[in-house]
């Protein structure tokens, strides 16, 4: 498993020596980690510095620099120019794709999305027939926004009927900001190292939004952030964001799914989506790779 850092104690320095990333504290040093291990470096804490030398070598091996906010917003990333070996071609296609194919690939996500949210409520103990329902009638586009439609109903049985996702609150909403975080740079990794453009999105479009294909096609895998959020909040009373919440949250990208007859992390399961959507752009087909749903006793294990 390739590692995610996390960065949250104050005041402290990024460095590289001999091949690692060095972590030190005004001076003292706090730990080494194998560059070549990094997936991302997540970065929120206070008054944290890197050097250049660093964010290059990062780079160098496709490894995401992730700057965060006080709520574990990214607010920045640096991600490498030098992606796939076929990449001037990959993003040809991406950008030449047209408004079916881009409508049928959004619809295979939200399907898959919608179905996930089932899982999760499946493993709560709930009726999740109707996810599978309002699954089976997501249209290309989705124009009669049944993602939204979805939401409404899931939301109150995961969280609670008084939660309102709101990105800058704290509480739960801190824990889903942080996991979106982790699970967001993985997929940005992917989109990349398949060769794909992570701003030419399908749905999403925001202009202010450099990610927006990794936004995209996070959506599927959103869900078991959330049933991870709400474990800790309602199920274990954690009330803040601490090192064993975070260490929780990361964990998910190693958690295990079934795809192609094999057991895969989570981690692997994106990269070949990503994989997938290259080769649907160059196919001109839609033809999207997600891993089975997940069981409820399985999902309890997040």
């Amino acid at each position: 498993m390739e590692r995610i850092v996390d960065i949250s104690t104050d005041g402290v320095h990024l460095s590289v020596i001999r091949g690692f990333l060095k972590v030190a504290h005004y001076g003292e040093e706090l730990g080494r980690v194998p560059l070549d291990d990094i997936a991302a470096v997540i970065v929120h804490g206070h008054g944290a510095t890197f050097s250049a030398n660093l964010a290059m070598r990062l780079s160098e091996r496709g490894a995401l620099l992730v700057l965060c906010a006080s709520n574990h917003q990214p607010h920045a990333v640096m991600w490498p120019l030098a992606g796939h070996h076929a990449q001037g071609a990959r993003m040809r296609a991406q950008w030449q794709a047209g408004k079916p194919l881009r409508k049928r690939l959004w619809q295979l996500i939200v399907r898959a999305k919608v179905r996930m949210q089932g899982a999760v409520i499946a493993a709560l103990g709930l009726e999740a027939a109707p996810f599978g329902l309002l699954a089976r009638r997501v249209r290309s586009g989705d124009p009669d926004n049944i993602e939204a439609q979805a939401a409404r109903r899931y939301w109150p049985l995961v969280m609670g009927e008084s939660f309102r996702r709101d990105r800058h609150a704290g509480g739960p909403n801190a824990f889903l900001n942080y996991g979106y975080t982790i699970l967001r740079s993985a997929v940005m990794r992917s989109v990349v190292a398949a060769g794909l453009h992570p701003t030419i999105g399908l749905h999403h479009h925001n202009q202010f939004n450099a990610f927006a294909l990794a936004d995209d096609l996070m959506e599927p895998f959103r869900p078991l952030v959330d049933f991870t959020a709400r474990q800790l909040w309602h199920g274990e009373g954690c009330e803040e964001m601490n090192a064993q919440a975070r260490e929780r949250l990361v964990r998910i990208l190693s958690f295990d799914l079934l795809m192609n007859e094999e057991r895969k992390p989570v981690s692997r399961c994106v990269q070949l989506l990503a994989q997938s959507l290259a080769a649907s752009f160059e196919a001109g087909k839609a033809t999207l790779a997600f891993p089975a749903l997940p069981r409820a006793l399985e999902l309890k294990e997040l």
